[in-house]
């Protein structure tokens, strides 16, 4: 039937095609289709719409085709023309709706229509429909007016002033634009491309002036559309409860006035619409309903979106988690949760996360109470947080808890070691039980709250609580074997333990003494140690030294050393230059510690030792000085180990300025221990200017200096006498041959006085007696010599006895005794020369006397030898003494058997 129809509307149309074409050559008339009428016209102003509505009555088989012109103003104005074609065959109204970029309210706006038919007849239009626009009374209007208005599109706005009047000036958001007369006195702006303004109210300013001066102003909003919902997805946690959740695109401005509502929609049940949150739903569930279809509808004046979704709740059940506690270790911990609602699944998958760390999953029966999870490895001291979901068939995961957090217990180790001091009674022993403890974290040693040191020997066990700043303690024990230990106690919840141990051996008589070595200096980076390994050793090794080195008090440290190693680098960063250390090495076994061996030795020796204290009086000759020093080379508070001595040697001479010598050399003594020098080939009776110092692998230390002056030789041959010494000698034979030779001429004269001074007849001088009345002048005169008797000293007097029996002073004291170190002694003589010493007593005091012997002039039988005794220029005689003083001159045979002296007093001037 409807194919029949169809082609009897063809068949129709044909034929009218015909009939005018052919009417065309028969008659001039045309004609027109019925002139047609809007019915109604409908103005939607805040959307800036109108609706037009007309009869549509179908007279022919082919659809109708209708122009629609819209015109603006009271002339009409077209400003929109279009066609449109209806290809309904059903008769009724029919509504077309056309949106202005213009407000409604700024001008009239008219609609018209006609009938067009076959592209060439038309009908005759219909009548002007027109929606009225705002009649300004006494003050301008304009439009739109406290409106939201789309983001990012153009719009116009207009100012209606009253009659008779005209806008003269249009300002939007504080800017100016271009008017446009749409109107009488009516005008208008075009703003393109709305924007959001950067302020919290959102709001744009709309600014007209009339002719008359008047300003008015209107806000307006500018927002953006409905945003359609994006992964719409419901869960349920217990199965009474849904809750669902979608991306609701770009959120809404706090004080945004474009409100939405948001609805969702139970498609297959009768609920009433839900009201929702932005992005999130929650509804009970509907009883005995599995697959739920649901509409989530997004609803504001700019707008309507709309998101479906269909599910099954029984797939969509996420548990809820909550913690029940937290059991701390140091490098793992404990966690519990309870799973929350009454599942029908009871055994759940579980994720555990730490962070930092890793993910733990594991299954999970919630039943039968809390689940547990151990969390490693961990790192002690350390702030760790934690979380936990469970899923009921591991594709749908529950929400993660908050995350907790908690910090793992320090890991406390406990370095003991210990200090024995033997007691006077055998049977006690004074322990010095040491201990440093190594806490992990920031303020490690603020968590340790005490320590608790145990001891047990021979049954019995002591145990004595220390706070947590002390880390020593005091323990009398006996000679047996004593097991300590030392366990930390923290402020924390942990509940660990930390626990050290060490033994202290019994005590043996004797044993094996231990090595003792004297290393070089350590390096620029440190000290390394090294020694001898022990089979016996079974535990390593302890390495212990006082900070301070060998100062007193010693603050120990110690070092352990694992076995299998006998080596031990220890930075300079720790040590102090100059400052000697001793180190101690024991060697741990199953039954304590023992000493194997000390090393001392130096970080970095320096070269500013202390200088040797000089011994005085210095003894010399008249060709050697001979040194002696003190010095203690094992006295620890030295900077550097002493290898030897340097002996610095400078002649002083007359034309020497203050503070210069010349003819410098040095000695070098090689030995430590060695402490004197003898310095040969000097010269006699020159000032010497020596100085000792300790040398090291450095170089020399801090010298000791004194000036020394050599004697003068008293038995060299006359004949090798200086020049001075001749001058002397051979001044008064010039002068008497001078007077020979002038008085040669007066022989008669000297005849007579020949036999005034004549000796008598028969006495004959000897030629060895002018020699020795010569040698006798030359004696006198070098004693004239300044200070020659004040250097001519003697340390030690050995006298030479009697034959018989030996000589004693007149203190009672032998002649070998040497004199007080206050006393001057004179010069060391050649080996065949023996001075001898008297003792003259001057009222309350002594003088020692020396005796210069002459005996080596002559021979035993010719004659007994002579001597001239003098007094030693020892002392300064008090006032009680300045009155007299007595000089002993006598001779003193070389026949030991006889022994004759004369004396003669004579007075000594004071």
């Amino acid at each position: 039937m409807r194919r029949f129809r169809i082609v009897l509307v063809n068949l129709l149309g044909f034929y009218l095609i015909f009939f005018d074409g052919w009417s065309g050559f028969c008659s001039e008339s045309v004609w027109q289709p019925p002139r047609p009428s809007i019915s109604h016209l409908q103005a939607i102003s805040d959307r800036q719409t109108l609706m037009v509505s007309w009869l549509v009555n179908h007279s022919g088989l082919v659809g109708d085709v209708y122009e629609i012109q819209i015109g603006r103003a009271e002339n009409h104005t077209i400003i929109y023309s279009r066609n449109v074609s209806l290809l309904s065959l059903d008769s009724g109204e029919y509504t077309w709706t056309w949106t202005s970029d213009l407000p409604l309210e700024c001008v009239d706006h008219s609609v018209r229509i006609r009938r067009l038919y076959n592209q060439s007849a038309s009908s005759p239009w219909s009548s002007w429909r027109t929606n009225e626009g705002v009649q300004a009374e006494a003050k301008t209007q304009m439009f739109p007016s406290q409106r939201v208005l789309i983001e990012g599109t153009s719009a116009m706005f207009c100012c209606v002033p009253p009659r008779g009047l005209d806008i003269t000036n249009i300002t939007f958001d504080n800017e100016q634009h271009t008017l446009i007369s749409v109107g009488a006195g009516v005008k208008a702006i075009t703003v393109v491309n709305l924007t959001i303004p950067n302020r919290p109210i959102k709001g744009l300013t709309l600014s007209c002036r009339d002719s008359t001066g008047e300003k008015s102003r209107i806000w307006n909003y500018v927002s953006f559309p409905p945003q359609k919902p994006k992964d719409l997805s419901c869960v349920t946690t217990d199965m009474t409860a849904v809750y669902c959740t979608w991306d609701s695109g770009r959120e809404q401005h706090l004080h945004e006035l474009n409100k939405q509502t948001i609805t969702l929609h139970i498609e297959n049940s009768d609920r009433a619409p839900i009201n929702c949150k932005p992005s999130s739903c929650i509804f009970p569930a509907v009883q005995q309903l599995e697959e739920y279809n649901i509409r989530v509808v997004v609803k504001d004046p700019l707008g309507e979106e709309t998101e479906s979704h269909s599910f099954n709740i029984s797939d969509r059940v996420r548990p809820v988690v909550e913690w029940d506690r937290v059991s701390l270790g140091v490098m793992d911990t404990t966690v519990s949760w309870i799973v929350q609602g009454k599942l029908t699944r009871p055994n759940l998958l579980c994720q555990v996360t730490t962070d930092p760390g890793s993910t733990t999953e594991l299954s999970c029966n919630s039943v039968r109470g809390p689940c547990t999870a151990k969390l490693e490895p961990l790192l002690p001291s350390t702030r760790y947080f934690t979380r936990v979901r469970c899923s009921v068939n591991g594709r749908l995961w529950g929400e993660w808890t908050q995350p907790i957090p908690f910090t793992t217990c320090p890991l406390v180790t406990l370095d003991v070691w210990r200090k024995i001091k033997e007691q006077s009674d055998s049977n006690s022993r004074q322990v010095s039980l040491l201990w440093t403890p190594h806490v992990s974290g920031s303020a490690a040693t603020a968590n340790i709250q005490g320590y608790l040191v145990q001891w047990s020997q021979d049954g019995q066990n002591w145990t004595e609580w220390k706070d947590g700043g002390q880390t020593q303690a005091e323990v009398s024990i006996g000679p047996g074997l004593c097991d300590f230990s030392v366990q930390a106690v923290l402020r924390t919840s942990c509940t660990v333990t930390f626990t050290a141990h060490i033994t202290i051996p019994q005590t043996e008589d004797g044993g094996i003494r231990p090595v003792e070595k004297r290393f070089s200096s350590g390096t620029a980076s440190g000290f390394n140690l090294s020694w001898e390994g022990q089979d016996s050793t079974t535990c390593g090794y302890t390495v212990e030294w006082c900070i301070l080195g060998n100062a007193v008090p010693c603050t120990l440290r110690w070092m352990k050393v694992p076995e299998g190693s006998n080596t031990l680098f220890l930075p300079a960063r720790d040590f102090k230059a100059g400052c000697r250390y001793t180190f101690s090495i024991y060697g741990c076994t199953e039954n304590g510690h023992r000493l194997l061996e000390t090393q001392t030795g130096y970080s970095q020796e320096l070269k500013f030792v202390q200088s040797p204290s000089l011994v005085e009086p210095v003894q010399s000759t008249s060709s050697s000085v001979t040194l002696e020093w003190r010095y203690d080379v094992d006295d620890p508070a030295h900077p550097a180990f002493t290898t030897g001595y340097l002996v610095t040697v400078q002649e002083v001479t007359s034309g020497t300025q203050l503070g210069h010598v010349a003819h410098l050399f040095n000695v070098t003594v090689a030995e430590s221990q060695r402490k004197s020098v003898t310095i040969d080939g000097l010269q006699q009776n020159q000032e010497y200017a020596f100085s000792v110092s300790a040398l090291t692998k450095e170089g020399p230390g801090q010298p000791a200096s004194i000036t020394v002056r050599t004697g003068t030789n008293l038995h060299r041959p006359w004949t090798r006498l200086d020049s001075a010494h001749l001058a002397k000698i051979l001044t008064p034979i010039l002068l008497v041959l001078c007077c020979t030779i002038l008085l040669c001429p007066q022989r008669k004269t000297l005849k007579w006085l020949k036999g005034i001074f004549v000796y008598p007849a028969g006495m004959n001088i000897k030629i060895p007696e002018l020699d020795s009345f010569l040698h006798q002048t030359v004696e006198w005169l070098q004693s004239q010599r300044v200070d020659e008797c004040s250097s001519c000293d003697i340390e030690i007097l050995y006298n030479r006895p009697p034959l018989n029996e030996p000589t004693t002073l007149s203190d009672g004291l032998p002649q070998s005794t040497p004199p007080s170190p206050g006393s001057q002694s004179c010069l060391p003589l050649q080996a065949e020369y023996c001075p001898q010493s008297v003792t003259v007593l001057l009222r309350d005091r002594e003088a020692l006397l020396c005796v210069t012997n002459k005996a080596y002039f002559h021979t035993a039988e010719e004659y007994l030898s002579e001597a001239q005794v003098r007094l030693s220029d020892i002392y300064e005689p008090s006032e009680s003494l300045q009155e007299s003083c007595s000089v002993e001159y006598g001779y003193i045979s070389n026949d030991t058997a006889v022994s004759a002296v004369e004396y003669e007093d004579q007075r000594v001037p004071a």
